[in-house]
């Protein structure tokens, strides 16, 4: 009877200890979740393609990280996307703090602007980098009205004149890696500053995935969530139309400056644009999500049979061509008139919206090269971005 009682009331502890472990467990999980995630109503970044940023949810917080080198774990830039009034959470305080949703944007980037327009946040803008290159209507309404001042770009920084300002963000372009030591002047009097390294992505979505940052900073997930769901779903069509294509003509791209003929990188967005159109690109299987630095010599050999030459340029005509280089005479593209350039939507004062709008229209552009490259597959399309050069 003892050995019993002290069996059932073993048992009995046993089974109460399991109880509290559990709900234990299931508290801390809850707690756990509700740290982790925003309420539903407010909706969060989606993020499929993108390597270069990451966005963590919490109660009252969100947390954005920069990645260094697009495709590494490695961060090199956190910040706290905060409420007005809501307090800085522990943990956080060496990280840049942003108040959302942005009241107060310096873009230094014409691709700011479309990140901004993409988002409906164009309100926000109060400086950019440049106010000569820009195409978006509501923008250059906003500069007639003085409402948006010319700071200067990344080399030309009126640091003072942005101090000034007390922007929510300065939004600037460059390599992760390289830091923001730069920007210490302006980070050191409340200004945050956070690098757009979007030219790094692999992938054209990924690269346009980068409005999620935006709508992130306005607190407009959803929205943005599904008018890139709708570029999305145009773009990945069109991209398995291109990618079975029967031919695959050879291109080259651009023009060279200064002896030095840049292309894309193998591993860069461009370099996937070329596939997703259906063509045979030469350094596809190279390395880097850059541009590849090479001499004239090593790119005449494929110039000369390539059967489409893209983007010479600023160049506008074939006269203009001849002009920079009589060499150019020689190559396929040239004497069969299969040259094209993407500023069809440029003005005489140099703006070009392909830099601007062009960034987070991937479908735009995939649709005009492969209508330029297989004219049978899309015949009712009409360029949008590029022009034949004649």
């Amino acid at each position: 009877m003892i050995r019993y009682k002290s069996t059932f009331l073993f048992s009995w502890f046993s089974y109460l200890l399991v109880v509290v472990v559990v709900l234990h467990s299931c508290s801390s999980d809850k707690n756990k979740s509700s740290e982790t995630q925003k309420h539903a109503s407010i909706g969060q970044a989606e993020i499929k393609y993108a390597k270069g940023f990451s966005i963590t949810y919490y109660e009252n917080f969100k947390v954005l990280r920069i990645n260094s080198g697009g495709n590494k774990v490695k961060d090199t830039a956190v910040y706290v996307l905060l409420a007005k009034d809501k307090t800085v959470p522990q943990g956080y305080e060496t990280a840049q703090i942003i108040r959302t949703p942005l009241n107060s944007l310096v873009g230094l980037s014409s691709s700011h602007i479309a990140l901004a327009d993409f988002a409906d946040a164009v309100p926000a803008i109060t400086g950019l980098g440049s106010l000569q290159y820009v195409s978006n209507p509501q923008v250059l309404k906003r500069i007639s009205e003085g409402k948006i001042k010319e700071t200067g770009d990344e080399t030309t920084l009126n640091t003072e004149l942005v101090i000034n300002m007390k922007p929510g963000l300065v939004m600037v372009t460059g390599n992760p890696d390289d830091r923001f030591s730069r920007y210490s002047t302006l980070t050191s009097a409340g200004v945050p500053v956070m690098l757009n390294s979007d030219w790094l992505e692999t992938t054209p979505l990924g690269k346009a995935e980068w409005v999620k940052v935006m709508g992130a900073l306005m607190d407009r997930e959803q929205a943005v969530n599904a008018k890139f769901n709708a570029l999305e779903k145009k773009y990945n069509i069109l991209a398995e139309l291109g990618r079975n294509a029967v031919q695959k003509p050879k291109i080259i791209t651009g023009l060279p400056y200064k002896d030095t003929w840049y292309v894309p990188a193998g591993e860069s967005f461009m370099a996937r644009f070329f596939e997703d159109a259906g063509t045979t690109y030469s350094w596809s299987s190279s390395k880097g999500t850059g541009s590849l630095a090479l001499s004239f010599e090593m790119v005449a050999p494929v110039a000369l049979q390539a059967d489409f030459w893209l983007s010479p340029g600023a160049l506008s005509s074939k006269d203009e061509i001849k002009a920079v280089d009589s060499r150019y005479q020689q190559f396929k593209s040239f004497r069969q008139n299969k040259i094209y350039n993407n500023n069809k939507r440029s003005t005489v004062s140099g703006t070009n919206d392909y830099w601007e709008s062009g960034t987070v229209n991937p479908q735009l552009v995939l649709a005009d090269m492969i209508a330029i490259f297989h004219p049978e597959l899309l015949p009712q399309h009409e360029l949008y971005y590029f022009k034949p050069v004649k």
